[in-house]
């Protein structure tokens, strides 16, 4: 498999990832919406726990995600 083929696939892989991290993290809702609870109201409130980490794995896979784009498109010029 050449480097061309592999960093499409770890883009596919990367892409997929990011949406369901990114859907997971429902807008004002939390991982409580999830489960039947309430947000709260609207009143804000800072994340933690099992929130926090997702959250912080989010950005990291958003990172991964832009690095893989700007390789692929220097490696496919």
């Amino acid at each position: 498999m050449d480097i061309q083929a592999a960093l499409q696939i770890a883009a596919v892989i990367i892409s997929i990832l990011l949406i369901v991290l990114i859907l997971l993290q429902v807008k004002g809702g939390g991982l409580g919406s999830l489960l039947g609870g309430d947000a709260g109201g609207g009143i804000a409130r800072t994340r933690r726990g099992l929130e926090k980490t997702l959250f912080q794995i989010t950005i990291i896979i958003a990172v991964l995600f832009l690095a893989i784009s700007i390789v692929a498109v220097l490696v496919f010029q």
